[in-house]
């Protein structure tokens, strides 16, 4: 039996947005500017964790902050290479239309993420970004800090994300996890979508 949600927050990068080609273009940079040899898809499979963290899995150790401020320049000034997956802003001006809550918990920092969901022209009920007090996932700190602002019982909300990371989070914050299939990474998931208006099907409306 599917319990009807009445929150429904959502990752940002492959599911709400299809931002491939902006982070190619911003690691190319990276790469130039820095000497860095690792190839894009090395640092593509890592995505959904902070990109500090990404880094040293990557086992690059050394320019950190340079190198993450070299690829939020270039990420931010190519913000026109990002796209909406499709259906997805029609999607959630009716999700609020129907008086659902919506959020974002991302890995993706504040200001780009603020520049991008600018464009969706979509009133959030909550956004989360990385912070110093917060861990990034898969650990629940994000899920956990974007649930304080509501006082809807867990049963009724949702973490829809596309990788396995976030579903991890998901679990870990006693949250429901609606896999994204069209996204970027993969995951053995029952409860899953292929398109974003698949979502109808865990809501109340038609």
């Amino acid at each position: 039996m599917i319990i009807k949600k009445k929150i429904i927050l959502f990752d940002l990068d492959g599911v709400l947005i299809d931002s491939k080609k902006n982070m190619f273009r911003a690691w190319k940079m990276v790469q130039k500017k820095h000497n860095i040899k690792t190839k894009f898809n090395k640092y593509f499979e890592n995505i959904g964790i902070p990109f500090q963290e990404i880094l040293k899995k990557l086992k690059i150790k050394k320019n950190i902050k340079k190198i993450e401020k070299t690829y939020k320049d270039e990420s931010s000034k190519s913000l026109n290479q990002i796209k909406t997956f499709p259906g997805v802003i029609n999607f959630l001006k009716n999700l609020k239309k129907n008086k659902i809550k919506i959020g974002i918990v991302t890995s993706k920092d504040k200001g780009r993420t603020l520049m991008i969901t600018k464009k969706l022209q979509v009133n959030f009920n909550v956004i989360v970004c990385p912070s110093k007090k917060l861990r990034g996932k898969p650990y629940p700190d994000q899920i956990n800090k974007a649930l304080n602002k509501f006082t809807e019982n867990k049963k009724y909300i949702c973490y829809v994300g596309d990788t396995q990371i976030d579903s991890i989070a998901a679990k870990r914050a006693g949250v429901e996890f609606i896999f994204a299939s069209y996204g970027y990474g993969s995951c053995r998931h029952k409860a899953k979508i292929n398109k974003i208006s698949e979502l109808k099907k865990f809501l109340n409306i038609n």
